[in-house]
């Protein structure tokens, strides 16, 4: 699937498995912060959406206005942290380098690259809209 040209309906209808939706107050903001820090690539990105991609895999990015009939924008918290609960690992990216990049795009690093005895090098990163991505490899890689 091309995500640079690929329509609304054909998209929809290409997904499988798991799928990640994450609403976000400003969409731009958060690209920036994910370009940056991870190499994340942006799909057709406008004020509302955008198809990210890392690596093989896809995840979509929705302003909150989006959302204004579903029933999950009722439950967004007024403060941040909104994503609290959940980790978004991502087991390609260095921990030390997304660390430097995260400091110096304002991110927030709740844990500095530690191993762990999961078999881990990992950091805890959160964006500005409060969820928690988590740069992880191997502790021999």
């Amino acid at each position: 699937m091309d995500y640079n040209t690929v329509d609304a309906d054909a998209f929809g209808r290409g997904l499988r498995g798991i799928g990640l939706n994450l609403l976000v107050r400003d969409v731009a903001v958060e690209i920036a912060f994910l370009q940056t820090v991870f190499g994340m690539r942006a799909h057709q990105p406008t004020a509302d959406f955008a198809i990210m991609t890392y690596g093989d895999q896809v995840f979509q990015l929705h302003s909150d206005g989006t959302y204004h009939s579903n029933p999950l924008l009722g439950l967004l918290p007024e403060n941040p942290p909104r994503g609290g609960g959940i980790e978004i690992r991502l087991y390609d990216t260095d921990p030390e380098d997304a660390c430097a990049r995260a400091a110096a795009a304002g991110g927030t690093i709740l844990q500095e690259p530690t191993d762990k005895p999961h078999g881990l090098r990992e950091a805890y990163i959160l964006c500005e809209n409060g969820y928690a991505w988590v740069p992880s490899r191997g502790k021999d890689v």
